[in-house]
């Protein structure tokens, strides 16, 4: 589509300046995207504050020269616990006053941009000022959605966003498919989860609604950026060009590769491998949650009885947030010694998922954990936790490339019966062979053909030469 583009913008290297929101579950896709067009030659400007750089992955050797991480200090602002810069590091009730930091660093960036020779700039939902600054500066501005589309045809267009979706303010408004979704789907929220999710059209602490953010910040952008692959969907992405009126341009999942994040010779990996290595190919159910966002006490603690109630082999990444007081049932560990494992630091993940004895994966339904697992074919036992995970769940099991745990749809909790039954389904009983054949199959036809992915990322770059071409 873009090969004449591309050759007449031949040796042109780009700059790019990348700015995520302060929250490890955003930057990190931004800088595979960034990852992904430093490896075609061009080169990138990565702005977050200090501490977040600090703890990014290390850049691999071959592409250190296209990196310049620019950090600027988050503002302090009162209320706000010394040293947080990230969402890991606050509770869900200092979130607006990290946002509120964070619009503190609107003349800084303006800044940088201004003395950047910038060819474009990416933002994403937090930093809706972005696009009037770059507007203003003339540098071509991008949204970098890293939801999946079902999650933002749920909001509606840009004009619902910027309303703070006033006219969906009720539950039961987001129980159900919405009206502009016409095509044949059961994917929706359940009760517990839709009182949480209309909390997007409030105003919280920084004085915007997250609803708000974004829809100025996909109006004002020349078009909206998507991890998205039409080999394994296309009604949902076609529907978010169809409410916002603009070019949606899609990605590809941009998978990690496995050179550039995993250290074979790590002491964490080797420990973890000599205990996988005893277990039967296929048997070992591989537990993470993520490190923002955790089950509550009980949900958690269902979990690790319905684990023991499994009776197979298990691997559980048990990382948690610092402000996080959830703990294991006491004795579990001792219980289940030998036939399972919690490991509480860091994981290699894609190792572990790639191992042979790894043969599931019970996850928060992210969709970073989630395009891990099926880029290697591990089936997913789904246990959403937040936001964007509940619909991931419901597409991925509605696919059956996945099978959610049972809970009750008042409140969310989950039972350890159903958790030990969600696990044992898709792991070992024949009637969860569809699971494993889907996850197989996905891994073979979308989510693990690199070629694919990259293809994606080249498109989106030759579109970025051309129109730079036209700016010169």
């Amino acid at each position: 589509m873009y090969s004449d583009m591309a050759e007449e913008g031949a040796g042109k290297k780009l700059h790019i300046v990348m700015f995520p929101w302060l929250a490890f579950g955003h930057i990190l896709p931004f800088l595979e995207l960034s990852k992904f067009i430093a490896r075609e030659g061009h080169k990138i400007s990565f702005i977050s504050t200090p501490r977040n750089i600090h703890r990014l992955p290390k850049t691999p050797p071959h592409l250190a020269s296209s990196f310049t991480f620019v950090k600027i200090p988050l503002p302090k602002i009162q209320g706000l616990p010394e040293n947080a810069e990230s969402t890991m590091d606050v509770g869900p009730e200092d979130q607006g006053l990290l946002k509120k930091a964070y619009d503190g660093m609107e003349d800084d960036v303006a800044r940088f941009l201004r003395n950047s020779c910038a060819d474009a700039v990416i933002y994403d939902f937090s930093a809706f000022w972005v696009s009037s600054i770059a507007m203003d500066l003339g540098i071509p501005r991008f949204f970098f959605c890293i939801f999946p589309s079902w999650f933002m045809d749920f909001c509606g267009t840009t004009e619902d966003l910027i309303d703070e979706l006033k006219d969906r303010k009720r539950p039961e408004d987001l129980m159900s498919p919405p009206k502009w979704v016409t095509f044949g789907t059961k994917v929706a929220y359940k009760y517990y989860e839709a009182k949480l999710i209309v909390g997007v059209g409030e105003k919280d602490a920084s004085g915007f609604s997250d609803a708000y953010r974004g829809g100025i910040g996909i109006s004002q952008s020349d078009a909206v950026l998507i991890r998205h692959c039409h080999e394994f969907e296309t009604e949902w992405f076609n529907l978010l060009g169809n409410l916002y009126q603009k070019e949606v341009i899609p990605l590809g999942y941009l998978p990690p590769h496995f050179q550039e994040t995993e250290n074979p010779s790590s002491d964490n990996w080797v420990s973890i491998k000599e205990w996988l290595d005893t277990k039967t190919k296929g048997s070992v159910l591989y537990i993470a949650l993520g490190s923002e966002a955790t089950p509550n006490q009980d949900q958690l603690t269902e979990l690790a009885h319905g684990l023991e109630l499994s009776q197979l082999p298990f691997l559980w990444a048990f990382r948690k947030p610092a402000i996080s007081t959830v703990k294991l049932p006491d004795g579990f560990e001792k219980r289940t010694e030998g036939r399972g494992m919690v490991w509480k630091g860091w994981v290699p993940q894609l190792n572990i998922l790639r191992h042979d004895s790894v043969g599931g994966f019970l996850t928060h339904s992210g969709w970073a954990s989630v395009v891990e697992a099926l880029m290697l074919g591990v089936p997913l036992i789904l246990l959403p936790i937040m936001a964007d995970q509940w619909l991931n769940a419901r597409v991925l099991d509605e696919n059956e490339m996945g099978l959610e745990v049972a809970r009750n749809d008042e409140d969310g909790s989950i039972s350890r019966d159903s958790v030990a039954w969600a696990v044992r389904r898709v792991m070992v009983e024949e009637e969860g062979h569809k699971f494993r054949y889907k996850a197989k199959e996905a891994m073979e036809h979308a989510f693990g053909d690199r070629g694919i992915h990259d293809r994606y990322v080249r498109d989106f770059i030759n579109h970025l030469l051309q129109k730079s071409k036209y700016n010169e």
